[in-house]
């Protein structure tokens, strides 16, 4: 079974309409984007293209509901987008989705098709349990600026992501620090689908299979689970 990420009691207050699925995987196999990421993070893009008809990201009901999340605690959505509004708006621009490495482009695909932020994380990074928490504003978030390594720390109330060791993603799902992001050379990761209604629960394990679906795919053999979607109430549902 996947490993537990737990929600604090102040997140789920903040968002009663949040699920996630959780994917753990061994015996990945890493590695540069090939042709065959590419041809995935491009069908990804038609796949959005079609589901928003003409419309803009941020009119889909589920970005609208993550930019009402983000108001929520502080953050400005139109300026700190969600992860999947930030992929899908460079989807739908000139330069296109961004090619990075095998496994990152993999659960790209999976969020711009189905407009779901997807974050991914190296299991042998992370240090103790994960958490979403809301930031008390002292916790490290260890990032690079200009080159150089830089700690920053989040606005008090922050919604964000962390372990033992400090924060791994910022304002939610916005920007993941580099101390976990899954590398050419990840070989366990673990991998976390998040949906808000109105996304139903059965859209986000839809994403969840898919996603593992792919990862099956591009490393034969790995030791896939998939967690049973969880609510904002703390309770697995099905």
């Amino acid at each position: 079974m996947p490993r537990t990420l737990t929600v604090s009691d102040e997140v789920r207050a903040l968002a009663p309409g949040f699920t996630h699925v959780v994917i753990e995987a061994h015996g990945l196999r890493g590695g540069p984007s090939t042709e065959a990421s590419s041809a995935l993070l491009d069908d990804a893009t038609r796949r959005l293209a079609g589901r928003l008809a003409g419309r803009a990201p941020h009119e889909d009901p589920h970005m609208a509901a993550w930019r009402g999340v983000y108001t929520a605690f502080g953050a400005k959505p139109s300026r700190t987008r969600n992860s999947a509004e930030a992929l899908a708006k460079r989807a739908l621009s000139e330069s296109g989705l961004p090619r990075i490495n095998l496994l990152v482009d993999v659960y790209n695909a999976v969020s711009v098709a189905r407009l779901i932020p997807v974050g991914g994380e190296d299991a042998d990074r992370v240090e103790g349990a994960m958490r979403l928490v809301r930031a008390t504003g002292d916790e490290d978030f260890v990032t690079v600026a200009g080159g150089e390594e830089t700690v920053e720390h989040p606005a008090p109330g922050e919604v964000v992501w962390r372990d033992d060791t400090g924060v791994t993603c910022r304002r939610w799902n916005w920007r993941q620090g580099p101390r976990t992001r899954l590398t050419e050379a990840t070989a366990s990761g673990v991998f976390l689908l998040e949906g808000l209604a109105p996304m139903p629960v059965a859209d986000v394990e839809r994403a969840a299979a898919e996603l593992a679906e792919f990862l099956q795919k591009f490393s034969p053999g790995a030791r896939i689970s998939v967690g049973a979607p969880e609510s904002a109430d703390g309770r697995a549902r099905r």
